[in-house]
Formats: structure tokens, sequence, C-alpha cells
């Protein structure tokens, strides 16, 4: 099963992209399911058809899924409540009905990393197209399964399980209950969901489109963005230039629009795939609509955006670690090495990686950004690294 991840600029028509896509997709005869985390059903508003937290069959081949954050909250928190039972009990803790639950802020965005997770492994679609929020905040989305294992293992490391059958020995002698023995059975429940989330984010076939207005705004978000999805491991198979006035046209106000269009399209065809979608000179509403949109349902694969480590040592006797970075800004780079973690921001976006074990044994030697790529030199610290006799 395939991926594709539709982003981009905030009001730029990622959701009519989105469903434009996904009914390409279908027609073009994929078993296909577009899946969005909106609490205002848009999605649904531009199909033509109400969605819910079930998925709903628009036409043959194709499904919509607005799964409920409110619902899955509740039952999560009630089952949690359930398994700390004896230390809210010890602490005099008042138990919550599911009646007065209401979702926190970020119930939307797990909500979708579950059902996206559901549907890959369902088997019953060949296509699955997400609709996410504008770039910024569906990186942020993108990485929370990254990070929060990343916590779950600095939190309650796997070792520390090691005395599990000294807790009920420990518990007696305390007078209190021990609350270890679910605490890691739930961290690793977590840890193996989040995993299958991060294996669909991370397969080489899940893609994302790049979705945007041709104009200074849309070109600046653009960069950005490509940099941010870089620094996530994700490759961008289309922009789609959205909303594209007519070229010709006799209106002096609009003569102006579209010649800043055609100066961004331009710069934009130079360095990416661009599909351009027209303005139909209303807001697409219905499959008609969307139809004559002729969004492609799946197109050729890019090469996947990876972070491979040079497996020959360099010239000057050092390993280089090569990350893709197309965009980026020297100037909005910085590198921070944390013990066996390197820290990697570029521009507004972070991430922290980390080190192979061949770099683990190695200090940072320097870091140069050429071609829209990050080359960091690794030199292998002796101590670490004995020499032969």
């Amino acid at each position: 099963m395939r991926t594709i991840l539709i982003t981009g600029q905030g009001g730029s028509g990622r959701t009519t992209v989105a469903a434009a896509t996904a009914l390409g997709a279908a027609r073009e005869g994929a078993r296909t399911l577009v899946l969005s985390a909106d609490r205002i059903d848009s999605l649904g508003a531009v199909l033509g058809t109400a969605t819910g937290a079930e998925p709903v069959r628009v036409e043959s081949g194709l499904t919509a899924w607005r799964p409920d954050a409110a619902e899955g909250f509740r039952e999560d928190l009630v089952a949690f409540q359930e398994r700390a039972a004896s230390v809210l009990d010890l602490l005099g803790a008042g138990r919550l009905d599911a009646e007065e639950l209401t979702p926190l802020p970020g119930a939307e965005e797990l909500a979708l990393l579950r059902a996206l997770r559901d549907a890959v492994f369902s088997e019953a679609y060949d296509l699955l197209v997400v609709d996410l929020p504008p770039a910024p905040d569906a990186l942020a989305l993108l990485g929370l399964p990254e990070e929060l294992r990343r916590y779950l293992r600095r939190l309650l490391p796997a070792e520390r399980q090691a005395a599990r059958a000294l807790r009920p020995v420990l518990g007696r002698l305390a007078g209190v209950p021990m609350p270890a023995e679910w605490l890691y059975e739930t961290a690793g429940r977590w840890d193996v969901e989040l995993a299958a989330v991060a294996a669909v984010l991370e397969d080489a076939t899940t893609t994302v489109r790049l979705v945007a207005e041709p104009g200074p705004a849309g070109a600046d978000h653009v960069r950005a963005a490509t940099v941010g999805l870089a620094l996530r491991g994700l490759a961008v198979d289309t922009l789609i230039a959205n909303r594209v006035l007519p070229e010709e046209t006799h209106d002096t106000w609009l003569a102006g629009l579209v010649a800043q269009q055609g100066k961004t399209l331009a710069e934009w065809r130079d360095t990416r795939p661009v599909r351009e979608v027209p303005h139909l000179g209303r807001d697409p509403r219905g499959l008609d609509d969307l139809a004559e949109l002729d969004m492609p349902g799946v197109n050729p694969a890019p090469d996947p955006v990876g972070w491979p480590v040079v497996d020959q040592l360099a010239e000057d006797g050092v390993l280089v670690w090569h990350l893709p970075l197309p965009g980026a800004i020297r100037d909005e780079l910085d590198l921070i090495r944390r013990g066996d973690e390197l820290v990697v921001t570029a521009g507004q976006f972070r991430r922290i990686v980390p080190l192979p074990s061949a770099l683990r044994r190695c200090t940072v030697d320097g870091a140069a950004l050429r071609d829209g790529e990050l080359r960091i030199r690794f030199a292998p610290d002796p101590k670490l690294w004995p020499r032969a006799r």
C-alpha cells in the first residue's frame, strides 16, 4: 500500500487537492481512502458527502474518513484510569466519567496518526491519501512518533524491566501498591503503536505533495517546508501550484497577479516537478468540480531522501555523513552533539537524530553545506578506535 501525504501553505486548498487526488486515484482503479483530522468537515464539504467517525463510501473505489478525536480520547483516558486504579485510590483521586471528558489540544493529531496506522494495516486499500494541517503543524505531527518513542526510552528504559520480579516483594515491604508493572506494559504497548506509525512515515513509497499558491508568500513557504520535510527524510514527489490564473487576461488588475504567478512558476519549474492546477473561478464543491481539476492519483515515487553514512573513509581519514537538505540556508543551520545524538536545526525545524554506532566512536570534525546537502565530518576517536599494531 502506498501513502501520499498532502500538506502545504495555509489556505492554499490542501483539502481540495487531497480530495481531488483521491478521486483521481479511485477512478484510475485504486482502492483509495482519503483521511482527514480537521475538526470542521472541510473534506466532506469538498466531496459533497458528510464524513465522520466511521469510513464513508463516496463512490466506487473511494472512501473518506474523519476519525472522532473526542471518542478516542475518552476511551484512552477511561482505560488509563482502570489501569491506574490502585494509585488513584491511594491518592484519594476522584474518577472522571466518559461523559464529562472533552479532548485536549492535540487529540485530533493523535487520532489522525492512529487512523493512519489502522488504515495502512487494514489491507482494504491500495492507496491512502492523508489531508494534513499546514506544513509547520504537519511537520510537528509527523515528528511526533519519533519524539514520543525517544521520550519513552529516556523515561522508562527497557533495561530497568530486569527488576520486574522484585516488584511484588518491594510492594509488600513498602506496604503500597507498585504501579511499575502496568506502567511498563503501557509504555511497551505505546512504543509498538508508535513504531507502526513511524514505519509508515519512513516507508520508501510514502511521499509528500506540497500545495501552495504561486507568489512570493508561496515561494517562501515552499522553501521552508522543503527543508523541514527533508529534515524528516520525506520526499516531495510533486509541488502542486494551486489556483493558477489564465495567462491571457484583459483585466489590468489581474495582469499583475498573472505576472507574479508566472515568475514564481518559472522558478519552481527549474528546481522540481510542478503540477499546475487552474483556478476554476469558484471554490470546488462536489465530484464534478474535483474531476475538472484533473489531479493524477499516483505519480512515480521519487528517490527516497535518506541520511546515509559514507562507508569508506575520506582521504584525510574521516567519516562523512551526508544529510540532504535542499533549500537550506547556511545561516539558519545549527548542529549540537549531545552524547550519542545529533541535534540538527534548520530554520524553524529541529530533529534529534541518534548517531549510527560507527559515528558514536567519533568526534565532530566540522560541517559544510554544499549543493543542498549538509556534510558532517567525524574523526575517529583514538580512545574508542584502537589502532592495529
